[in-house]
């Protein structure tokens, strides 16, 4: 199957939906970002002060001069502090909250994604952007957020009072002003492309590590390590040297930094010098200057070395807003979809996971409302994917496929999610009682085992809790496929994983749980399809017999063929 990657915001489209995230919260932004605005303005009359310090020394005034002017600069530090603290808090606040959205937005999104989707774009695109992508934007909004906006209030109120101790320091200061302009347009067009690279470089590294790891069994027995180790090196050889072409892109534009500071402030000191000399200013004046310009160099530094955080978290954010602000029509019943009564009702069905391919040619089926039906023949014969065409995991190529609005699958790989035995039913039911989990369990033979768990239906299952085995993690989604009570249930395969007793097991919870429903079944077993209402025979790709189970045997065609060799290789109690 051809990867498909998830979807990428644009730049406009990155920016209008984190507008729409912060409308909600407009006071908290004009608050934070007011309190700062105050803070940084107090800040600035540190300068004068201890320009008038240099006077006062300068004139050889009394020591008693200086008390009011040292009393004032210790106010005023007090002061900025304080409502730097407030200003900050509510800046961070304002970014973890649309941040919680965000997340909240796209964990909504990537649970709505249609499975195929998901499965074109392949885990490691997917898993890159939950976790890498998600981290930075988050230690983005943590950190560089309140740092940017402190930074750039700091450069516009800084410049202002530059401009109001005299015009000509300001113009001073402004020559550094095309040095750093020009190297912030040098770096935002390197780094933007960079950056979106690295993440899909990373996505495509972890994508080969999961197959790798995923495949591991298969990958020793065709004695292929070296050739998958290859693969797995040759991604992250890619990642790193996308990695280091960043580093010395950050290297090289903190040097041009340095050559616009050194320009910037040997114009405001000659400056300086120069209106000094002809009385236009004073020494204290000069020396303000000098300093509100040395001051420059933290914020207008922090705020462009802290594009380098921007330009990646741009990149990630847009990765994120791609799947959260993804286009409503996923939402949209496809055409090739109907909703009909209790029944199914296939019609020219055809499907190719690849152009050119087909794995099914123009499947008629028809199952009535309440009729159980299997799915016979062998592997590669397109049950599978008829099944999941049905159940609405993939859209067809040509055809259509018509269900009642409820429909759910229960396939072989079953995942059990950490956390309590009950909370993993609800799933299914949210509002679902107790007793409806113990029901729910009783149906598909469960609740015995359940009731003997260390906590009864408390305990903690999945990653890190009490290992079920396969089958009960059948059992498990079977009653699930209970609790939400589907008009149609879709099997395939769902008692694969258990061993001959197991099957048994898991065969008459599989015909509790489907009792009443319409059901579609790929049979695993053949005595599955012996207890079915009518059997489906499937062959590269199409239906080619269909009927009871004992019409088929009756028949001597191609089920009566599996039936015979199934009976001569199964095990006997």
């Amino acid at each position: 199957m051809t990867r498909e990657l998830l979807p990428t915001a644009t730049p406009a489209r990155t920016r209008a939906a984190v507008l729409l995230l912060v409308r909600p919260h407009r006071r908290t932004a004009v608050a934070g970002f007011g309190l700062l605005i105050v803070a940084t303005s107090v800040g600035l009359l540190i300068q004068p002060l201890l320009g008038h310090v240099v006077d006062l020394v300068a004139g050889r005034e009394p020591a008693a001069a200086l008390a009011v002017p040292a009393a004032l600069l210790v106010l005023v530090g007090l002061v900025q502090g304080a409502l730097t603290a407030w200003g900050l808090t509510l800046v961070a606040r304002l970014g973890e909250t649309v941040l919680a959205d965000l997340r909240e937005r796209f964990v909504e999104r990537i649970l709505a994604l249609p499975l195929d989707r998901a499965e074109r774009a392949g885990s490691g695109d997917l898993t890159a952007r939950v976790t890498g992508d998600v981290a930075r934007v988050a230690e983005a909004v943590r950190t560089a957020l309140p740092a940017l906006a402190r930074s750039l209030l700091s450069i516009v109120l800084t410049l202002a009072a530059l401009a109001l101790l005299d015009w000509r320091f300001l113009v001073a200061a402004l020559l550094a002003v095309p040095v750093q302009a020009h190297t912030a347009r040098w770096y935002v067009r390197n780094a933007v492309p960079l950056y979106a690279a690295q993440r899909v470089a990373t996505g495509e590294q972890q994508q080969q590590l999961l197959d790798t790891i995923a495949g591991a069994s298969t990958v020793r027995a065709f004695r292929a390590e070296r050739e998958h180790l290859e693969r797995v090196a040759g991604r992250s050889r890619a990642a790193v040297e996308l990695t280091m072409r960043g580093v010395r892109l950050v290297l090289r534009f903190y040097s041009r930094l340095h050559v616009a500071e050194y320009v910037g402030l040997a114009a405001v000191l000659a400056a300086g010098v120069l209106l000094v000399r002809d009385g236009s200013a004073t020494i204290g004046a000069a020396t303000a200057a000098a300093l509100y310009f040395h001051n420059l160099f933290g914020p207008i530094n922090t705020a462009l070395a802290l594009l380098d955080d921007a330009q990646a978290a741009t990149a990630s954010l847009a990765r994120v807003v791609g799947v959260a602000d993804a286009d409503a029509q996923d939402d949209v019943v496809p055409a090739s979809r109907r909703q009909g009564g209790g029944g199914v009702s296939v019609r020219g069905l055809a499907h190719a996971y690849e152009p050119g391919s087909p794995v099914l040619h123009g499947v008629d089926l028809d199952i009535r409302p309440g009729e159980r039906v299997a799915l016979v023949g062998a592997s590669g014969a397109g049950k599978t994917t008829l099944a999941k065409l049905v159940a609405g995991v993939h859209e067809p190529s040509t055809g259509t496929v018509e269900t009642p609005p409820g429909v759910a699958m229960v396939t072989q790989e079953v995942h059990v999610f950490a956390g309590p035995l009950a909370d993993d039913l609800r799933l299914a039911r949210p509002d679902a009682t107790d007793d409806e989990l113990r029901a729910a369990l009783a149906t598909v033979d469960a609740l015995a085992w359940a009731e003997a768990l260390p906590d009864g239906l408390a305990t903690v299952v999945g990653a890190g809790g009490h290992r079920l085995t396969g089958a009960q993690r059948q059992q498990l989604a079977l009653a699930r496929l209970v609790l939400a009570d589907p008009a149609v249930a879709v099997l395939d395969e769902a008692t694969a994983e258990a061993g001959s007793v197991g099957a048994r097991v898991l065969e008459r919870a599989v015909e509790r749980a489907v009792d009443g429903r319409t059901a579609l079944i790929v049979a695993h077993r053949l005595t599955q399809a012996a207890a079915a209402d009518s059997v489906v025979v499937m062959e590269d790709g199409r239906v080619v017999e269909r009927g009871s189970h004992a019409d088929l045997r009756a028949a001597g065609g191609r089920y009566a063929a599996h039936w015979s060799a199934w009976s001569d290789h199964r095990p006997h109690a």
